[in-house]
């Protein structure tokens, strides 16, 4: 997974900041998106299992037998180049944006 993030597996990492549940990751995501991005069960466990595969989430299982995923050291760095990546694409965006204003 050295390509960049979809939207699903940024979210998904975005949110495993803070260990959590399944049921509790897609909430999450809705909330911090106001709705806007809403990743189905089937979809969720999906990615769960490609970020697990590629070292970039554990999973453990806690007392009420919940499995419970946490972001690793590389799942953590992988993100940061993510949103470093993001943040570039922003800014020539509204750079462009601002300059096609001045012309019209």
């Amino acid at each position: 997974m050295d390509e960049a993030l979809s939207d699903s597996v940024y979210a998904i990492l975005l949110v495993l900041l803070k260990p959590q549940h399944g049921y509790a990751i897609m909430k999450e995501i809705s909330e911090i998106t106001n709705g806007y991005m809403e990743i189905g069960p089937a979809s969720m466990y999906t990615n769960l299992k490609k970020l697990q595969k590629a070292d970039y989430i554990t999973l453990q299982e806690n007392s009420d037998r919940k499995k419970v995923y946490q972001i690793t050291t590389k799942g953590r760095k992988a993100l940061e180049q993510d949103i470093e990546r993001r943040r570039l694409f922003y800014e020539a965006g509204a750079a462009l944006l601002a300059k096609n204003r001045e012309i019209s």
